[in-house]
């Protein structure tokens, strides 16, 4: 099969991202570029983003994964720590993270490192997840390799009849991480592929520094 895709262009027409309308902290163009995506009916889950670790095989790998926080420090998501990303984070908590929002063409880069969050902040998180997700949560060995698809309907009826009429509690290989930022490179589609791309570097004096880029 060949499949020539050298015909496919789009001209990105749409906006510009200029100097002067930065911030000097980029978090604050963060909140400004997802609140709109998340207001727009154009954009599915505005929280989705693409997770890359360095696996324990030393091959990167990209999977999307949701945020379910940020803040001033850092972008939170959950997941099975015992899980292949869970574990290349603990052998490497170097990652990187993109948003993109194709209707808006736009995208937003983040390099930075991975830590857990406290038990307590996931608790909190964990219990106000839907009983359904909770047992997904004790019920699949993320990553690992099962025989069928019966296995995993079973394991999740014996976790049912388990915890039921029961409070679900937190599993221990499970919760958040937040991944602070040391760059956020945000990319704004031109026309005649002439990107805006600004991207900013955490300084040691942990101020920010704002440097054009070309694209």
């Amino acid at each position: 099969m060949n499949k020539d895709l050298s015909d496919y262009r789009k001209s990105y027409e749409k906006k510009e991202l200029l100097e002067a309308n930065c911030p000097e902290n980029p978090i604050e163009l963060f909140q400004e570029w997802f609140l709109n995506a998340d207001q727009t009916d154009t954009v599915d889950e505005s929280n989705a983003m693409t997770l890359s670790t360095i696996g324990t095989d030393g091959f990167p790998k990209s999977r999307v994964v949701l945020m379910k926080k940020f803040t001033w420090e850092g972008f939170i998501f959950y997941t099975n720590y015992s899980s292949e990303k869970g574990k290349a984070i603990a052998s490497n908590k170097n990652v990187c993270l993109s948003f993109f929002w194709p209707s808006l063409e736009q995208q937003i880069i983040i390099k930075g490192k991975a830590e857990k969050i406290t038990e307590n902040l996931s608790d909190g998180y964990f219990e106000s997840r839907p009983d359904g997700s909770k047992l997904g949560a004790w019920a699949s060995n993320q990553s690992s390799v099962v025989s069928s698809r019966e296995e995993l309907d079973q394991n999740l009826k014996s976790f049912e009849n388990k915890y039921k009429n029961q409070e679900i509690p937190r599993p221990n290989h499970w919760g958040g991480f937040i991944v602070k930022p040391e760059s956020i490179e945000f990319w704004q589609g031109r026309p005649n592929r002439m990107h805006d791309r600004i991207r900013y570097t955490l300084q040691k004096d942990f101020n920010w520094k704002m440097e054009r880029l070309a694209p």
